[in-house]
């Protein structure tokens, strides 16, 4: 009896604790980049008749980067502008350049997770932008990050700049120009979208570019540069992500001329693979042992599938090619065993991680649609933001099944995050928290 009582106090000590947990998704794609969560947000909502939306909180200016999540705060960057010209959504492609005459604010935002309220807004830097965007983005496309102490934002030309959680700046830097667009032409400028990580105390940036590309590392609390280093490559604009294999820690960087690994504390080049494509776009995705990197022009060409160990015989790093699929914008994600991979048309395909094989491809809509932004997953679930702003729910599986599309009423540009119940999206107006307990409004 008295046993039972133990395990009976020990388990609702155990619930009560996991309960308590904070809420995290710290940076572009959540946790370790994965887009996969442990939560259950909801399948279904309205948020024009209020149902399961927690609240709805408008964000001043224009930015495509997406919200992160640190226990009871959520961060999300914006640029704002008197005179800025509107974003363009759908099939918009080519080398245009959109050059805003009109100057900016590039601001950072913390919103209280319970209520939407803002709770801090800071400028982190204002002028002209010192470069030209694409008509489909935005001067904020770069998604902050946060260790939860720190949080940081990625404002390419505008620079690096850093505050604690309560709103404190605590240091800038200026990078320079980073001027990336169209190779060859380079007057048709498109903006930075690489997001920053943070890794073992440092915070790290991908900066490909037309001339000066580099990757560098800076004191999360200081800003002092711990490492920096040139690189032949073509602008891209992919985040990089650091995977977890067989008790080596590597940052896995995806280009237009070379797939390489590095040592995150220095920033030595540890392998490359050559993968030759301009506009490289998606983040490398980790599934088991493997890395899969894709991305980059003509739109569906092929992926690999990479062993990214330090001591891999270099012909043995590539360890499967899909010939052809791979996406474009959004990056890809895995489920389980699963990979699947959004093209921007809305075709989503499911491929085995191990073997490269496809299971199934099917379209998530039949109306046309268009998709940026990227797949997140909880509770065996694909949440697919299209531009023209619904959210389609599709279950995970090796069987295609649409649950639910939700109609957000305003475009989706920005990958959404997932903080236990509740999902949250960015629309081109307002911030949503979505969440199956919260009452209609």
């Amino acid at each position: 009896m008295r046993l039972t009582s133990g395990i009976g106090v020990f388990l609702l000590l155990l619930t009560a604790s996991m309960a308590a947990q904070p809420a995290r998704w710290p940076m572009f794609r959540g946790p370790n980049a994965t887009g996969v969560a442990g939560g259950d947000p909801p399948v279904r909502w309205n948020p024009s008749g209020g149902e399961h939306v927690r609240w709805k909180t408008p964000i001043p200016g224009t930015g495509h980067s997406s919200p992160i999540v640190w226990g009871d705060r959520v961060f999300v960057t914006t640029a704002t502008s008197a005179a800025a010209s509107a974003v363009e959504r759908g099939t918009t492609t080519g080398r245009a350049t959109v050059k805003d005459d009109g100057a900016q604010r590039w601001q950072v935002l913390c919103l209280d997770r319970s209520t939407g309220r803002i709770l801090w807004e800071r400028t982190a830097h204002q002028g002209l932008p010192k470069i030209g965007r694409h008509p489909k983005a935005s001067h904020a496309n770069s998604t902050p990050v946060t260790d939860g102490r720190h949080v940081v934002a990625y404002f390419g030309s505008e620079g690096l700049h850093a505050y604690d959680v309560a709103g404190t700046h605590l240091w800038s830097k200026d990078l320079g120009v980073i001027d990336v667009g169209y190779v060859g032409l380079e007057e048709y400028q498109w903006s930075t979208a690489s997001s920053p990580v943070i890794q073992g105390g440092l915070v790290i940036i991908q900066a490909d570019a037309q001339r000066g590309s580099f990757i560098a590392a800076f004191d999360v609390a200081t800003g002092r540069e711990a490492w920096r280093h040139s690189r032949d490559e073509l602008p891209s604009w992919t985040t990089p992500v650091i995977a977890e294999v067989a008790g080596q820690t590597v940052l896995i960087t995806n280009s237009p001329r070379f797939i390489r690994g590095l040592d995150p504390a220095t920033g030595r080049e540890l392998w490359r693979v050559a993968d030759e494509a301009e506009v490289k776009v998606p983040t490398p995705v980790v599934g088991g042992d493997l890395v899969i990197v894709s991305g980059g022009a003509p739109r569906g060409r092929e992926f690999h599938a990479i062993r990214p160990g330090a001591s891999v015989p270099a012909a043995e790093r590539v360890a499967w090619t899909a010939p052809k699929g791979g996406p474009y914008t959004p990056t890809p994600i895995v489920v389980n065993d699963l990979l699947y991979v959004l093209a921007d048309n809305g075709v989503l395909s499911c491929y085995e991680v191990a073997t490269g094989a496809l299971v199934y491809q099917e379209r998530v809509s039949s109306a046309p649609e268009s998709f940026s932004a990227s797949p997140v997953a909880a509770a065996g679930r694909l949440y697919l933001a299209a531009e023209e702003g619904t959210v389609h729910i599709v279950r995970a599986g090796r069987e295609f099944a649409s649950l639910a599309s939700n109609d957000m009423g305003e475009a989706l540009m920005a990958t959404p995050a997932i903080a236990g119940p509740m999902l949250i999206v960015r629309g081109a107006d307002h911030l949503f928290a979505l969440e199956a307990t919260a009452p209609a409004r």
